[in-house]
């Protein structure tokens, strides 16, 4: 099924108003999340950095990878729910609390993490690639083409921030799609629960490599441009706060 397919198919299936099924959970989560990971990724840079040292682009990966993991341990339920609710059908949850309590009733707490495992493993290089790929490509600029200026404007902040997301996410994706698939497979019937492994097994086998990648455009199309806008708020925030660049 391609993009097109898949908007028909959900908005027959449950109206426009099934396109932003989740997204108040998404919300709430993505809130949080983002404070966490770039609060972190500055305190993880100035524990791998002596004072007056300038950081390097190992250090800055390693800063993102334990940021993404510090942020997605704290908020990973909520990451369970919105996809819940997004692949869920039209009435099956009256809402975010509805959610939480079929699944805690019928699937126990451990529900709360699947998929936990593959989504760490995934982040590690997202973050951790996407933190630095960034910072390098702004500091390049800084000192290849600004003109008596540490900031670099929205829209070279925009650039930088699409395209350090794009290494992460062709580094990290084939994870997230089997975190997706682990967190959402016990809402099919008589589907067998699978763990990351079997999963990938059964991804390779049915669909080839290119299944891993299923999916890919549409979610370049939605994290591109709020990856971008979060960096510039990130930054001008690290202006307004008076946190130094290192």
């Amino acid at each position: 099924m391609n993009i097109y397919g898949g908007f028909r198919q959900m908005v027959k299936e449950g109206g426009i108003r099934s396109l932003w099924r989740g997204n108040g959970t998404n919300v709430l989560k993505i809130a949080p999340e983002t404070a966490i990971k770039f609060s972190a990724y500055e305190q993880y840079k100035k524990m791998l950095t002596r004072e007056g040292q300038n950081i390097g682009t190992f250090e800055r990966f390693v800063s993102g990878s334990m940021a993404g993991a510090t942020a997605q341990t704290f908020i990973y339920p909520m990451e369970v729910l919105k996809t819940r609710l997004a692949v869920g059908k039209t009435g099956q949850y009256a809402g975010l609390f509805d959610c939480a309590k079929k699944i805690l009733k019928h699937e126990g707490m451990g529900a709360f993490f699947k998929g936990y495992i593959p989504n760490i493993l995934g982040i590690i290089p997202y973050a951790g690639i996407d933190l630095a790929v960034y910072e390098l490509l702004k500091s390049h600029w800084l000192e290849h083409f600004a003109k008596d200026t540490v900031n670099p404007g929205v829209a070279v902040l925009l650039g930088c921030g699409a395209l350090s997301s794009t290494c992460g996410q062709l580094a990290s994706y084939p994870l997230a799609l089997v975190r997706t698939r682990m967190q959402a497979q016990a809402m099919i019937e008589g589907s067998p629960q699978l763990n990351m492994v079997g999963l990938f097994r059964r991804i390779i086998s049915k669909e080839g490599v290119p299944g891993l990648y299923r999916g890919i455009t549409p979610n370049f199309m939605k994290v591109l441009p709020a990856v971008g806008i979060s960096y510039v708020v990130y930054e001008n925030m690290k202006q307004t706060l008076g946190v130094t660049q290192k």
